[in-house]
């Protein structure tokens, strides 16, 4: 796809979610929360491209939430231009000083290291009673450029996450047209003929990383904000597994489906909460085998069979 139809897409399928939340305000809340999970989600897509799975994208999804957490309770900031931009700069910092680390690694070790960073800075966030502890703390009165989001205010939080996401798939969208966006799907086939190319396999990998964690960072940001609390466990190893999970369900051959595959898999687990409160892990669970079943591709295969279809009716 070139890029006028892509930002065409893009475009069209922003003011879709805009109409639908304005259309129906009771599921504002859950559009927001399942597009700062995108966020994150599409940091670990970029990853993924690379060949690299990380099962540790709770820990800048945490730094996140409570950078945004730390500066609107303990110091009263309550913009969230300031929370958020405070946030990315703190992701990109520490995902810098890790990815020198990090990037020696492939495979399993890469996702058991980026686990087990994640796993540390929960520890930290439990043991730490200056930060609630295991309650954590509440996230109250943002506001975005004058506009409260946030708590109540469910449309104009929507409104605000909605460009975040957009502006993250455009972001990476425009990366992957790179040089260096190039290279990592280069690096996932056959990494020694990166190296051939002149190219540093290892800093391919620190940038995706630190790129990931920045929309991981802002994800967790966003999320926060829009909860009204942060606690441990957004870095606990089920916050990353969840994103994975979300990541095979979407695919990695498409930026928007992680959005999609998000909001899929909020609006099961909110409705099968509600309705089959005693056995919402059974349907979720059940849901989840017969997508990777029947869409082993993600929701990115989609795509893939009907233009097939198209080439083989063609034919």
């Amino acid at each position: 796809m070139n890029a006028a139809r892509f930002f065409a897409l893009i475009a069209i399928l922003g003011v879709a979610v805009a109409c639908v939340g304005y259309a129906f305000p009771a599921i504002n809340f859950l559009l927001a929360v399942a597009l700062s999970k995108g966020l994150a989600v599409l940091g670990l897509v970029m990853m993924m491209r690379a060949g690299l799975v990380s099962f540790g994208q709770g820990l800048f999804y945490a730094i996140g939430g409570y950078t945004a957490g730390i500066l609107s309770h303990l110091y009263k900031v309550h913009e969230a231009s300031l929370l958020i931009g405070a946030a990315v700069l703190l992701s990109t910092g520490l995902a810098l000083v890790v990815s020198f680390l990090i990037a020696r690694y492939r495979d399993i070790f890469f996702a058991m290291l980026t686990l087990a960073l994640s796993m540390i800075l929960y520890g930290l966030l439990v043991k730490s009673a200056a930060l609630g502890g295991t309650d954590g703390f509440n996230v109250k009165s943002i506001t975005f450029l004058g506009m409260p989001i946030g708590g109540t205010a469910r449309y104009s939080s929507l409104l605000v996450v909605l460009g975040f996401a957009l502006g993250g798939i455009v972001a990476s969208y425009v990366y992957s047209r790179t040089a260096f966006g190039r290279l990592a799907e280069g690096l996932k086939e056959n990494e020694i003929r990166v190296e051939y190319l002149g190219a540093s396999a290892d800093l391919i990998v620190r940038i995706s990383y630190v790129g990931s964690a920045v929309l991981a960072a802002i994800g967790g940001a966003l999320a926060g904000i829009l909860v009204g609390h942060v606690d441990p466990e957004m870095a606990f190893w089920a916050t990353s597994g969840e994103f994975v999970v979300i990541a095979v369900l979407g695919g990695s051959a498409s930026l928007i489906t992680p959005f999609a595959a998000a909001l899929v898999l909020e609006f099961v687990r909110s409705y099968a909460t509600q309705y089959a409160p005693n056995t919402w892990q059974l349907v979720l669970g059940v849901i989840i085998f017969a997508l990777i079943l029947f869409l082993p591709a993600g929701l990115a295969g989609l795509h893939k069979r009907r233009k097939h279809a198209k080439t083989t009716v063609g034919a």
